[in-house]
Protein backbone atom coordinates (compact mmCIF):
# COMPACT_ATOMS: atom_id res chain seq x y z
CA UNK A 1 0.00 0.00 0.00
CA UNK A 2 1.11 3.36 -1.18
CA UNK A 3 0.80 6.14 1.25
CA UNK A 4 0.77 9.91 0.52
CA UNK A 5 0.89 13.11 2.59
CA UNK A 6 -1.36 16.30 2.34
CA UNK A 7 -0.46 19.20 3.75
CA UNK A 8 -3.18 22.46 4.66
CA UNK A 9 -0.68 25.08 5.84
CA UNK A 10 -3.63 27.76 6.50
CA UNK A 11 -3.66 31.08 8.29
CA UNK A 12 -4.05 29.50 11.43
CA UNK A 13 -2.72 25.94 11.79
CA UNK A 14 -1.24 23.08 9.72
CA UNK A 15 -2.68 20.07 9.48
CA UNK A 16 -1.09 16.57 8.03
CA UNK A 17 -3.39 13.89 6.84
CA UNK A 18 -1.45 10.72 5.35
CA UNK A 19 -3.66 8.88 3.07
CA UNK A 20 -4.00 5.69 0.96
CA UNK A 21 -2.62 6.28 -2.28
CA UNK A 22 -5.71 3.99 -3.43
CA UNK A 23 -8.16 4.71 -1.67
CA UNK A 24 -8.02 7.99 0.13
CA UNK A 25 -8.56 6.28 3.34
CA UNK A 26 -6.84 8.26 6.17
CA UNK A 27 -4.24 6.10 7.72
CA UNK A 28 -2.82 9.18 10.44
CA UNK A 29 -3.15 12.53 11.23
CA UNK A 30 -1.78 15.39 12.72
CA UNK A 31 -1.71 19.28 13.82
CA UNK A 32 0.07 22.17 14.73
CA UNK A 33 -0.85 25.67 15.31
CA UNK A 34 0.69 28.58 13.57
CA UNK A 35 1.28 32.68 15.04
CA UNK A 36 -1.78 34.80 15.57
CA UNK A 37 -1.47 37.74 13.02
CA UNK A 38 -1.75 39.56 9.93
CA UNK A 39 2.36 39.32 9.30
CA UNK A 40 4.08 36.21 9.76
CA UNK A 41 7.63 35.20 9.25
CA UNK A 42 7.57 32.03 7.37
CA UNK A 43 9.82 29.79 9.44
CA UNK A 44 6.76 29.48 11.75
CA UNK A 45 4.68 27.47 9.22
CA UNK A 46 7.90 25.31 8.55
CA UNK A 47 8.17 24.69 12.32
CA UNK A 48 4.20 24.05 12.06
CA UNK A 49 4.76 21.50 8.98
CA UNK A 50 7.58 19.71 10.73
CA UNK A 51 5.66 19.36 14.22
CA UNK A 52 2.16 18.32 12.44
CA UNK A 53 4.40 15.90 10.39
CA UNK A 54 5.97 14.73 13.52
CA UNK A 55 2.67 14.05 15.38
CA UNK A 56 1.29 12.28 12.09
CA UNK A 57 4.06 9.82 12.32
CA UNK A 58 6.62 11.62 10.17
CA UNK A 59 6.77 11.64 6.25
CA UNK A 60 9.76 9.07 5.71
CA UNK A 61 7.06 6.12 4.59
CA UNK A 62 5.07 8.55 2.16
CA UNK A 63 5.94 8.37 -1.81
CA UNK A 64 4.51 11.80 -2.55
CA UNK A 65 3.97 14.86 -0.75
CA UNK A 66 1.60 17.85 -1.61
CA UNK A 67 0.91 21.32 0.15
CA UNK A 68 -2.28 23.41 -0.14
CA UNK A 69 -2.26 26.57 1.52
CA UNK A 70 -3.88 29.74 2.01
CA UNK A 71 -3.88 31.37 -1.00
CA UNK A 72 -2.30 35.46 -2.08
CA UNK A 73 0.34 36.20 0.92
CA UNK A 74 3.40 37.83 -0.02
CA UNK A 75 6.80 35.85 0.66
CA UNK A 76 9.58 37.88 -0.74
CA UNK A 77 12.78 35.74 -1.43
CA UNK A 78 16.55 37.22 -1.78
CA UNK A 79 18.71 36.04 -4.28
CA UNK A 80 20.97 33.64 -1.65
CA UNK A 81 17.19 32.05 -0.08
CA UNK A 82 16.97 33.64 2.98
CA UNK A 83 13.53 35.68 3.25
CA UNK A 84 13.49 39.21 3.05
CA UNK A 85 10.90 40.44 5.66
CA UNK A 86 7.89 38.56 7.20
CA UNK A 87 5.12 37.59 5.03
CA UNK A 88 1.95 39.36 4.64
CA UNK A 89 -0.91 36.99 4.95
CA UNK A 90 -4.59 37.88 2.75
CA UNK A 91 -5.97 39.42 5.71
CA UNK A 92 -3.37 42.14 6.23
CA UNK A 93 -5.59 45.13 4.93
CA UNK A 94 -2.70 47.88 4.70
CA UNK A 95 -2.25 46.95 1.07
CA UNK A 96 -5.72 48.41 0.66
CA UNK A 97 -4.82 52.07 -1.07
CA UNK A 98 -2.41 50.18 -3.09
CA UNK A 99 -5.17 48.00 -4.64
CA UNK A 100 -7.23 50.72 -5.43
CA UNK A 101 -4.23 52.86 -7.24
CA UNK A 102 -3.37 49.82 -9.19
CA UNK A 103 -6.98 49.76 -10.72
CA UNK A 104 -6.99 53.73 -11.34
CA UNK A 105 -3.05 53.51 -13.18
CA UNK A 106 -4.45 50.51 -15.57
CA UNK A 107 -7.16 52.20 -16.60
CA UNK A 108 -10.53 50.87 -14.14
CA UNK A 109 -11.65 47.25 -13.39
CA UNK A 110 -12.11 46.28 -16.51
CA UNK A 111 -9.06 46.95 -17.77
CA UNK A 112 -7.34 44.40 -14.74
CA UNK A 113 -10.48 41.75 -15.56
CA UNK A 114 -10.00 41.94 -18.92
CA UNK A 115 -5.96 40.88 -18.40
CA UNK A 116 -6.11 38.68 -15.68
CA UNK A 117 -9.72 38.13 -14.64
CA UNK A 118 -9.27 39.67 -11.31
CA UNK A 119 -9.22 43.18 -10.11
CA UNK A 120 -7.16 43.79 -7.48
CA UNK A 121 -7.98 44.29 -3.78
CA UNK A 122 -6.19 44.41 -0.10
CA UNK A 123 -5.79 40.23 -0.31
CA UNK A 124 -4.30 39.94 -3.63
CA UNK A 125 -0.56 39.82 -3.97
CA UNK A 126 -0.15 42.30 -6.65
CA UNK A 127 -1.12 44.95 -4.13
CA UNK A 128 0.77 43.49 -1.26
CA UNK A 129 3.79 43.84 -3.75
CA UNK A 130 2.52 47.48 -4.41
CA UNK A 131 2.54 48.23 -0.84
CA UNK A 132 6.25 46.91 -0.20
CA UNK A 133 7.40 48.76 -3.40
CA UNK A 134 6.09 52.34 -1.98
CA UNK A 135 6.59 51.40 1.40
CA UNK A 136 9.30 49.62 1.91
CA UNK A 137 11.59 50.12 -1.43
CA UNK A 138 14.59 48.80 0.41
CA UNK A 139 13.01 45.00 1.05
CA UNK A 140 11.37 45.83 -2.82
CA UNK A 141 15.28 45.53 -4.09
CA UNK A 142 16.54 42.98 -2.21
CA UNK A 143 13.53 40.74 -3.62
CA UNK A 144 14.83 38.42 -6.00
CA UNK A 145 12.15 36.00 -5.90
CA UNK A 146 8.37 36.39 -4.68
CA UNK A 147 6.42 33.57 -4.16
CA UNK A 148 3.33 31.90 -2.25
CA UNK A 149 3.26 29.95 0.96
CA UNK A 150 2.25 26.98 -0.99
CA UNK A 151 5.04 27.19 -3.03
CA UNK A 152 7.12 28.55 -0.48
CA UNK A 153 6.68 25.22 1.83
CA UNK A 154 6.93 22.85 -0.95
CA UNK A 155 10.50 24.78 -1.61
CA UNK A 156 11.58 24.01 1.71
CA UNK A 157 10.10 20.21 1.45
CA UNK A 158 12.97 20.12 -0.95
CA UNK A 159 15.89 21.40 0.59
CA UNK A 160 16.74 23.72 -1.63
CA UNK A 161 18.50 27.05 -1.62
CA UNK A 162 17.92 27.90 -5.09
CA UNK A 163 15.68 30.50 -5.90
CA UNK A 164 15.51 28.50 -9.01
CA UNK A 165 13.38 25.88 -8.09
CA UNK A 166 10.56 27.49 -6.31
CA UNK A 167 7.80 25.87 -8.55
CA UNK A 168 3.90 26.65 -8.08
CA UNK A 169 0.36 25.75 -10.30
CA UNK A 170 -2.55 27.04 -11.67
CA UNK A 171 -4.89 27.69 -8.82
CA UNK A 172 -2.90 29.66 -6.51
CA UNK A 173 -1.07 31.34 -9.52
CA UNK A 174 -4.41 32.73 -10.27
CA UNK A 175 -4.88 34.90 -7.39
CA UNK A 176 -1.77 36.45 -7.65
CA UNK A 177 -3.14 39.60 -9.80
CA UNK A 178 -0.22 39.10 -12.37
CA UNK A 179 -1.14 35.48 -13.75
CA UNK A 180 -4.39 34.72 -15.63
CA UNK A 181 -6.11 31.61 -15.50
CA UNK A 182 -7.70 32.08 -19.17
CA UNK A 183 -4.29 32.28 -20.90
CA UNK A 184 -2.22 29.91 -18.35
CA UNK A 185 0.66 32.49 -18.49
CA UNK A 186 1.71 35.33 -16.15
CA UNK A 187 1.27 38.92 -17.42
CA UNK A 188 4.82 40.08 -16.35
CA UNK A 189 4.01 43.90 -16.90
CA UNK A 190 1.31 44.25 -14.78
CA UNK A 191 3.77 42.71 -11.99
CA UNK A 192 6.19 45.38 -12.84
CA UNK A 193 3.77 47.84 -12.43
CA UNK A 194 2.70 46.48 -8.90
CA UNK A 195 6.61 46.66 -7.77
CA UNK A 196 7.40 49.95 -9.89
CA UNK A 197 9.49 48.43 -12.47
CA UNK A 198 11.40 45.95 -10.62
CA UNK A 199 10.98 42.57 -12.00
CA UNK A 200 11.15 39.42 -9.26
CA UNK A 201 11.49 36.03 -10.27
CA UNK A 202 8.46 34.54 -10.06
CA UNK A 203 7.68 30.37 -9.69
CA UNK A 204 7.18 28.37 -12.84
CA UNK A 205 3.77 26.91 -13.24
CA UNK A 206 3.49 23.44 -13.19
CA UNK A 207 0.92 21.25 -14.73
CA UNK A 208 -2.07 19.75 -12.47
CA UNK A 209 -0.26 16.52 -11.72
CA UNK A 210 3.43 17.69 -12.27
CA UNK A 211 6.46 17.34 -10.35
CA UNK A 212 7.96 20.01 -7.98
CA UNK A 213 11.19 17.71 -7.21
CA UNK A 214 11.51 15.14 -4.38
CA UNK A 215 11.54 16.10 -0.46
CA UNK A 216 14.99 15.74 1.12
CA UNK A 217 13.19 11.84 1.83
CA UNK A 218 12.97 11.29 -1.45
CA UNK A 219 8.82 11.45 -1.86
CA UNK A 220 8.17 12.98 -5.12
CA UNK A 221 6.28 16.43 -4.47
CA UNK A 222 3.08 17.25 -6.09
CA UNK A 223 2.74 20.86 -7.58
CA UNK A 224 0.17 22.18 -4.52
CA UNK A 225 -2.68 24.56 -4.63
CA UNK A 226 -4.29 27.32 -3.19
CA UNK A 227 -6.52 26.24 -0.49
CA UNK A 228 -10.15 26.37 -1.92
CA UNK A 229 -8.59 24.48 -5.22
CA UNK A 230 -7.47 22.30 -2.82
CA UNK A 231 -10.63 21.27 -0.84
CA UNK A 232 -12.46 21.09 -4.54
CA UNK A 233 -10.22 18.75 -5.10
CA UNK A 234 -10.50 16.90 -1.95
CA UNK A 235 -14.57 17.17 -2.43
CA UNK A 236 -13.81 15.04 -5.73
CA UNK A 237 -15.66 18.59 -7.17
CA UNK A 238 -16.28 18.18 -10.93
CA UNK A 239 -17.48 20.64 -13.80
CA UNK A 240 -21.12 22.52 -12.57
CA UNK A 241 -20.06 21.25 -8.56
CA UNK A 242 -20.66 24.79 -6.86
CA UNK A 243 -19.19 24.90 -2.99
CA UNK A 244 -19.80 26.94 -0.30
CA UNK A 245 -17.67 27.40 2.07
CA UNK A 246 -19.41 29.33 5.68
CA UNK A 247 -16.25 29.64 7.81
CA UNK A 248 -14.87 32.88 9.16
CA UNK A 249 -15.74 34.09 5.57
CA UNK A 250 -18.18 32.87 3.25
CA UNK A 251 -16.49 31.28 0.10
CA UNK A 252 -18.58 30.37 -2.74
CA UNK A 253 -16.62 28.60 -5.99
CA UNK A 254 -17.75 26.72 -8.74
CA UNK A 255 -15.84 24.08 -11.04
CA UNK A 256 -16.15 24.86 -15.04
CA UNK A 257 -14.97 26.05 -18.06
CA UNK A 258 -15.19 29.08 -18.38
CA UNK A 259 -12.77 31.64 -17.26
CA UNK A 260 -14.89 35.02 -15.95
CA UNK A 261 -13.86 38.40 -16.76
CA UNK A 262 -16.05 40.57 -13.76
CA UNK A 263 -15.62 44.02 -14.34
CA UNK A 264 -16.91 44.84 -11.13
CA UNK A 265 -14.31 42.22 -9.54
CA UNK A 266 -16.97 40.44 -7.87
CA UNK A 267 -15.96 36.99 -9.06
CA UNK A 268 -12.55 36.00 -8.93
CA UNK A 269 -11.25 34.55 -11.94
CA UNK A 270 -9.10 31.13 -10.15
CA UNK A 271 -8.32 28.52 -11.54
CA UNK A 272 -8.87 24.89 -10.24
CA UNK A 273 -6.22 21.90 -9.51
CA UNK A 274 -7.23 19.92 -12.63
CA UNK A 275 -7.18 22.49 -15.12
CA UNK A 276 -10.12 23.41 -15.13
CA UNK A 277 -11.28 27.11 -13.83
CA UNK A 278 -12.95 27.92 -10.22
CA UNK A 279 -14.45 30.95 -10.34
CA UNK A 280 -14.82 32.20 -6.96
CA UNK A 281 -17.20 34.56 -4.76
CA UNK A 282 -15.50 35.53 -0.97
CA UNK A 283 -17.69 37.28 1.39
CA UNK A 284 -16.28 38.84 4.75
CA UNK A 285 -19.36 37.55 6.58
CA UNK A 286 -19.77 33.85 7.16
CA UNK A 287 -20.61 31.97 10.38
CA UNK A 288 -19.64 34.62 13.11
CA UNK A 289 -22.89 36.27 11.67
CA UNK A 290 -24.61 32.98 13.35
CA UNK A 291 -22.16 33.44 16.79
CA UNK A 292 -23.00 37.25 16.74
CA UNK A 293 -27.10 36.56 16.98
CA UNK A 294 -26.74 33.77 19.33
CA UNK A 295 -24.64 35.98 21.55
CA UNK A 296 -27.30 38.56 21.39
CA UNK A 297 -30.34 36.34 21.89
CA UNK A 298 -28.06 34.70 24.84
CA UNK A 299 -28.42 31.44 23.90
CA UNK A 300 -26.15 28.70 22.76
CA UNK A 301 -25.91 27.22 18.81
CA UNK A 302 -28.36 24.32 18.99
CA UNK A 303 -31.13 26.74 20.59
CA UNK A 304 -30.45 29.12 18.01
CA UNK A 305 -30.79 26.29 15.27
CA UNK A 306 -34.46 25.51 17.47
CA UNK A 307 -35.72 28.69 17.55
CA UNK A 308 -34.88 29.35 13.69
CA UNK A 309 -36.43 26.09 12.51
CA UNK A 310 -39.38 27.40 14.57
CA UNK A 311 -40.51 30.42 12.66
CA UNK A 312 -42.12 30.38 9.44
CA UNK A 313 -39.88 31.05 6.20
CA UNK A 314 -39.84 34.90 5.94
CA UNK A 315 -38.99 35.33 9.86
CA UNK A 316 -42.70 36.74 10.13
CA UNK A 317 -40.90 40.06 7.40
CA UNK A 318 -37.60 40.30 9.52
CA UNK A 319 -34.69 40.64 6.92
CA UNK A 320 -31.22 40.52 8.45
CA UNK A 321 -28.30 41.84 5.77
CA UNK A 322 -25.44 40.34 7.67
CA UNK A 323 -22.86 42.92 6.87
CA UNK A 324 -21.61 42.83 10.44
CA UNK A 325 -17.81 43.38 9.27
CA UNK A 326 -18.64 45.63 6.25
CA UNK A 327 -18.61 43.67 3.16
CA UNK A 328 -16.37 42.51 -0.20
CA UNK A 329 -19.33 41.15 -2.29
CA UNK A 330 -20.56 43.55 -3.21
CA UNK A 331 -17.79 45.95 -2.52
CA UNK A 332 -18.62 47.88 1.12
CA UNK A 333 -16.25 47.82 3.27
CA UNK A 334 -17.90 50.49 5.19
CA UNK A 335 -20.85 48.87 5.43
CA UNK A 336 -22.96 47.68 8.92
CA UNK A 337 -25.15 45.02 8.83
CA UNK A 338 -29.34 45.85 9.03
CA UNK A 339 -32.57 44.41 10.17
CA UNK A 340 -35.08 45.71 8.09
CA UNK A 341 -38.77 44.88 8.57
CA UNK A 342 -39.50 45.04 12.47
CA UNK A 343 -42.78 45.64 13.37
CA UNK A 344 -43.88 45.46 17.12
CA UNK A 345 -45.46 41.85 16.27
CA UNK A 346 -42.53 40.28 14.57
CA UNK A 347 -39.26 41.22 16.56
CA UNK A 348 -39.32 38.01 18.58
CA UNK A 349 -36.28 35.78 19.20
CA UNK A 350 -37.44 33.12 16.75
CA UNK A 351 -38.28 35.91 13.66
CA UNK A 352 -34.25 37.30 14.90
CA UNK A 353 -33.00 33.82 14.35
CA UNK A 354 -34.53 32.90 11.56
CA UNK A 355 -33.83 36.00 9.56
CA UNK A 356 -29.59 35.33 10.82
CA UNK A 357 -29.90 32.25 9.12
CA UNK A 358 -31.76 33.23 6.37
CA UNK A 359 -29.67 36.75 5.70
CA UNK A 360 -26.47 34.61 5.44
CA UNK A 361 -27.74 32.18 2.96
CA UNK A 362 -29.31 34.83 1.05
CA UNK A 363 -25.90 36.87 0.34
CA UNK A 364 -24.55 33.01 -0.40
CA UNK A 365 -27.09 33.04 -3.10
CA UNK A 366 -25.93 36.36 -4.09
CA UNK A 367 -22.55 34.74 -4.60
CA UNK A 368 -24.15 31.68 -6.86
CA UNK A 369 -25.86 33.90 -8.92
CA UNK A 370 -22.80 36.06 -9.41
CA UNK A 371 -20.62 32.68 -10.60
CA UNK A 372 -23.81 32.01 -13.10
CA UNK A 373 -23.95 35.09 -14.84
CA UNK A 374 -20.28 34.11 -15.89
CA UNK A 375 -21.13 30.89 -17.76
CA UNK A 376 -21.00 28.27 -15.05
CA UNK A 377 -23.93 25.82 -15.40
CA UNK A 378 -24.47 25.43 -11.48
CA UNK A 379 -25.73 21.73 -11.33
CA UNK A 380 -24.98 21.00 -7.75
CA UNK A 381 -23.90 22.57 -4.37
CA UNK A 382 -22.09 21.35 -1.64
CA UNK A 383 -22.16 23.09 2.20
CA UNK A 384 -18.99 22.64 3.92
CA UNK A 385 -17.55 24.87 6.89
CA UNK A 386 -18.14 25.30 10.24
CA UNK A 387 -21.57 26.99 9.06
CA UNK A 388 -22.52 23.65 7.96
CA UNK A 389 -22.73 22.00 10.96
CA UNK A 390 -25.85 23.95 12.55
CA UNK A 391 -28.99 21.79 11.72
CA UNK A 392 -30.84 25.33 10.83
CA UNK A 393 -28.61 26.16 7.86
CA UNK A 394 -28.81 23.01 6.40
CA UNK A 395 -32.49 22.78 6.54
CA UNK A 396 -32.71 25.85 5.48
CA UNK A 397 -30.36 26.81 2.96
CA UNK A 398 -32.13 24.52 -0.17
CA UNK A 399 -35.27 26.70 0.06
CA UNK A 400 -32.98 29.87 -0.15
CA UNK A 401 -30.78 28.52 -2.94
CA UNK A 402 -33.32 26.84 -4.68
CA UNK A 403 -31.93 23.24 -4.68
CA UNK A 404 -31.12 20.50 -3.28
CA UNK A 405 -27.94 21.15 -0.89
CA UNK A 406 -25.08 18.31 -0.45
CA UNK A 407 -23.22 18.27 2.82
CA UNK A 408 -20.08 15.81 3.12
CA UNK A 409 -19.27 14.57 6.54
CA UNK A 410 -16.75 17.22 8.45
CA UNK A 411 -13.24 16.28 7.43
CA UNK A 412 -10.12 18.18 6.70
CA UNK A 413 -10.77 19.13 3.06
CA UNK A 414 -7.72 20.94 2.24
CA UNK A 415 -5.47 18.50 3.29
CA UNK A 416 -7.32 15.27 1.62
CA UNK A 417 -7.01 17.53 -1.40
CA UNK A 418 -3.69 17.85 -1.40
CA UNK A 419 -3.44 14.37 -0.88
CA UNK A 420 -5.58 13.56 -3.59
CA UNK A 421 -3.20 15.52 -5.46
CA UNK A 422 0.13 13.88 -4.53
CA UNK A 423 -1.09 10.49 -5.51
CA UNK A 424 -2.20 12.07 -9.04
CA UNK A 425 1.29 13.05 -9.56
CA UNK A 426 2.26 9.75 -7.88
CA UNK A 427 0.43 7.57 -10.60
CA UNK A 428 1.01 10.21 -13.51
CA UNK A 429 -2.28 9.62 -15.16
CA UNK A 430 -4.56 11.80 -17.18
CA UNK A 431 -6.89 12.34 -14.58
CA UNK A 432 -6.68 12.53 -10.35
CA UNK A 433 -7.43 9.40 -8.83
CA UNK A 434 -10.93 8.35 -8.09
CA UNK A 435 -11.11 8.57 -4.47
CA UNK A 436 -14.57 7.87 -2.46
CA UNK A 437 -15.76 10.60 -0.65
CA UNK A 438 -16.96 9.78 3.16
CA UNK A 439 -20.98 9.67 3.94
CA UNK A 440 -23.02 13.05 2.44
CA UNK A 441 -26.62 14.07 3.69
CA UNK A 442 -28.75 15.32 0.79
CA UNK A 443 -31.08 18.48 1.82
CA UNK A 444 -34.23 19.46 0.31
CA UNK A 445 -37.02 21.69 0.66
CA UNK A 446 -39.62 23.82 -0.93
CA UNK A 447 -37.85 26.85 -2.43
CA UNK A 448 -38.86 30.34 -1.09
CA UNK A 449 -38.09 33.02 -3.50
CA UNK A 450 -40.23 35.64 -1.69
CA UNK A 451 -37.74 35.55 0.78
CA UNK A 452 -34.86 36.28 -1.44
CA UNK A 453 -36.76 38.94 -3.03
CA UNK A 454 -37.51 40.53 -0.29
CA UNK A 455 -33.22 40.45 0.81
CA UNK A 456 -32.55 42.27 -3.08
CA UNK A 457 -34.72 44.66 -1.90
CA UNK A 458 -33.17 45.67 1.30
CA UNK A 459 -29.58 45.49 0.13
CA UNK A 460 -29.62 48.88 -1.05
CA UNK A 461 -31.23 50.06 1.61
CA UNK A 462 -28.36 49.00 3.95
CA UNK A 463 -26.01 51.58 5.01
CA UNK A 464 -22.74 52.24 2.88
CA UNK A 465 -24.64 51.34 -0.18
Amino acid sequence: MALVAGIDSSTQSCKVLICDADTGTVVRSGSAPHPGGTEVDPESWWSALQAAASAAGGLDDVAAVSVGAQQHGMVCVADDGRIVRDALLWNDVRSSAAAVDLIDELGGPQEWAARVGVVPVAAITAAKLRWLADHEPEHADATAAVCLPHDWLTWRLSGSSDIGDLRTDRSDASGTGYFSAATGRYDVELLEMAMRGRRPQVPPVLDPSGQAGRSTAGALLGPGAGDNAAAALGLCAGEGDCVVSLGTSGVVSAVGTAAPRDPEGIVAGFADATGNQLPLVCTLNGAPVLAAVARMLAVEFDELDRLALSAPPGADGLILVPYLEGERSPNLPDAAGALHGVTTRNLLPANVARAAVEGLLCSMAYCIEKIQTHGVDVKRIMLIGGGARSEAVRRIAPAILGAAVQVPEPAEYVALGAARQAAWTLTEADAPPSWTLGETATYRADPTPSVLERYRAAQPLTLGQ
